[in-house]
């Protein structure tokens, strides 16, 4: 499996009793970690046993930061080295289970560093290793709106299957040109197709399945071969050429909800790469998203707790 990773983060996660705007706050615990959605994916996919190839986009001293812990974890890094500097995550996690989580947006990615990250998406591609490739996260300021869709095309040419897990114009980008699965969580799919504001954790209500169910219905129509739209808590709703589908999340005590939809791809990814059927892999990326969350890394996933959710999520269908 390959990922693309053009908009990674230093990861700063603090736990707190609660927190108070306009007050001074003193988290009890701070961690530092590699963040981004192509980092959590990468570790996630690890609970497989499948060591994804990360190219990873690591400008400045903080990008040298992000290259010495990626390599601490042990993954699989072809680190493409641009201009600017890496930007920071805060990650607010309050004992109630309120997740608080501000994103900088990124150093700018100027052309020269575009060529460069495709270029090397279509090197590792011409190793024949990839059967699934992810391209996942918020693209940096000044990227190309259609970086996305131009690994897919990459993807594409080399009789692999592309997961696109992306927002707004990068996601939109994308669509007409049938990318073969995308995974944006339901917030994420509302602003796209329906102008919604705001960006929800956790999605609330007594309809969000019913939204979730006709997002993934859109997207599809849109132009993706097939969709995935996160709910949180609730679970996933999916569509696929036979239809709509509903898988629901297992119960599980959750320690850290961030990265959640990361984990869905990343086990999705490893089922895909096995040859695991569309509905099939979905379940393993449900699986693989719930023994995330009660992980306190991001991303991580305990393998016991994987296998037991492994046996008891199961497809809806709709």
């Amino acid at each position: 499996m390959l990922v693309l990773g053009a908009n990674l983060a230093v990861d700063r996660t603090l736990r707190m009793a609660r927190l108070v705007p306009g007050q001074v706050i003193r988290p009890r615990e701070a961690v530092a970690t590699a963040g981004g959605k192509a980092v959590n994916v990468v570790r996630a996919a690890r609970a497989h046993g499948v060591r994804a190839v990360l190219i990873a986009n690591l400008p400045g001293r903080a990008g040298t930061l992000l290259a010495e812990l990626l390599a601490e974890e042990g993954h699989d890094l072809r680190p493409i080295v641009t201009t600017g500097e890496a930007r920071a995550a805060l990650i607010l996690l309050e004992d109630s289970g309120r997740t608080t989580v501000v994103n900088e947006p990124g150093p700018p990615l100027t052309r020269d560093g575009a060529v460069r990250l495709l270029a090397a998406v279509r090197d590792e591609l011409a190793t024949g290793r990839h059967g699934v490739v992810v391209a996942t996260g918020s693209l940096p300021p000044g990227a190309p709106v259609d970086l996305y869709r131009q690994v897919l095309d990459l993807a594409r040419a080399a009789g692999s299957r592309c997961i696109v897990d992306a927002a707004g114009d990068a996601l939109a980008a994308t669509l007409p040109h049938g990318p073969d699965i995308v995974s944006p969580n339901l917030a994420e799919a509302e602003v796209l197709l329906l102008g919604a504001e705001g960006e929800e954790v956790d999605p609330e209500g007594h309809d969000v399945r019913a939204r979730a169910t006709a997002a993934a219905a859109q997207l599809v129509a849109a132009g993706a071969r097939a969709a995935l739209v996160s709910a949180g808590r609730h679970g996933v709703a999916g569509h696929d050429e036979a239809g709509g589908f509903w898988v629901d999340a297992p119960a599980v005590a959750v320690r850290n909800a961030i990265g959640a939809g990361d984990s869905l791809v990343a086990g999705l990814g490893a089922a895909l790469e096995r040859g695991r059927p569309f509905r099939d892999a979905t379940v393993v990326g449900v699986a693989t998203a719930g023994a995330s969350v009660a992980h306190d890394l991001a991303g991580g996933v305990e393998p016991i707790l994987l296998d037991k959710l492994l046996k008891t999520v199961r497809v809806i269908a709709v």
